[in-house]
């Protein structure tokens, strides 16, 4: 399903996009099988929103949003962010491709690593849910379906990587590097891989940006020729904001661009000329 899904995961629901509901219950019980890690990072904080224009071809399709505020829960007396968002499909596109996904996960603001995840998903009329409860202590994942998953420690889920990968040291990082995250997504291991490209100057409608260039190693064939196709671009500041993505699929092109963004922790490294 991650694969069949990855067009709209890249455009309408990729970074993040989340769906606020009533909080389920998933405080888990026990005594953890290894120590729970904790971090240091600045790179967010509670209150940074982001707004990205998706395009398909010529077509303005989508918006995606997401969002990260403070959580009142504690999970094994550890303190939890809980990121939220939407994606919805725009305007001429809705008349042959609706989009409408929502996504949130609660993640642990010590660790960057989830405790539960929330998935909606309405695809062109393709609809399903996901409702995942991370047992870290226990490395193990229980699903909707009464399954219970073992994962290695710290395993991230989607919406939940998207931070982790921003406390990731990229200071040195050298051209052909590869960062690689464990991740459970539709019911198995998914490692996403990123592999570094260089330092850029790109323009995009909110600004121009100095940025870290990554291409995800991806499964060629699918739904991309290869991974030249990918190509995500971070902002060379201690935010690593993502501000634009372009991707050249089977079935066309698609490129997001961040249009608006607030309470981030850092200035942007926006460049006037």
């Amino acid at each position: 399903m991650a694969r069949k899904t990855l067009v709209a995961g890249l455009g309408i629901g990729m970074l993040t996009l989340a769906f606020a509901q009533a909080p389920r219950a998933f405080e888990p019980a026990g005594v953890p099988v290894a120590p729970l890690r904790e971090l240091s990072y600045d790179a967010f904080k509670p209150g940074e929103k982001l707004t990205y224009l998706v395009h398909y071809g010529l077509l303005n399709a989508g918006e995606a949003v997401v969002e990260l505020k403070e959580s009142e829960r504690e999970i094994q007396g550890r303190k939890i962010l809980h990121a939220v968002g939407k994606g919805r499909s725009l305007g001429a596109f809705n008349l042959f491709y609706k989009v409408d996904d929502h996504y949130e996960t609660y993640f642990d603001r010590e660790g960057v690593f989830p405790w539960a995840f929330i998935r909606r998903v309405s695809e062109g009329g393709y609809n399903f849910s996901q409702d995942y409860v991370y047992l870290q202590h226990r490395q193990q994942v229980n699903t909707q379906k009464k399954q219970t998953h073992a994962v290695p420690a710290h395993v991230q889920d989607m919406l939940s990587s998207f931070y982790y990968a921003r406390t990731l040291d990229l200071r040195d990082a050298e051209p052909g590097q590869q960062f690689e995250i464990q991740t459970f997504i539709d019911d198995e291991l998914w490692p996403l891989r990123m592999r570094f490209i260089g330092r850029e100057t790109i323009k995009v409608r909110s600004g121009r940006y100095q940025c870290l260039r990554f291409q995800p190693v991806v499964q060629e064939g699918r739904i991309f020729a290869s991974n030249e196709d990918l190509n995500v671009w971070i902002t060379d500041d201690p935010n690593l904001v993502p501000v634009l993505v372009e991707a050249k699929v089977l079935v066309g092109s698609i490129k997001m661009e961040l249009t608006d963004h607030e309470g981030l922790a850092h200035p942007l490294a926006r460049q006037d000329r």
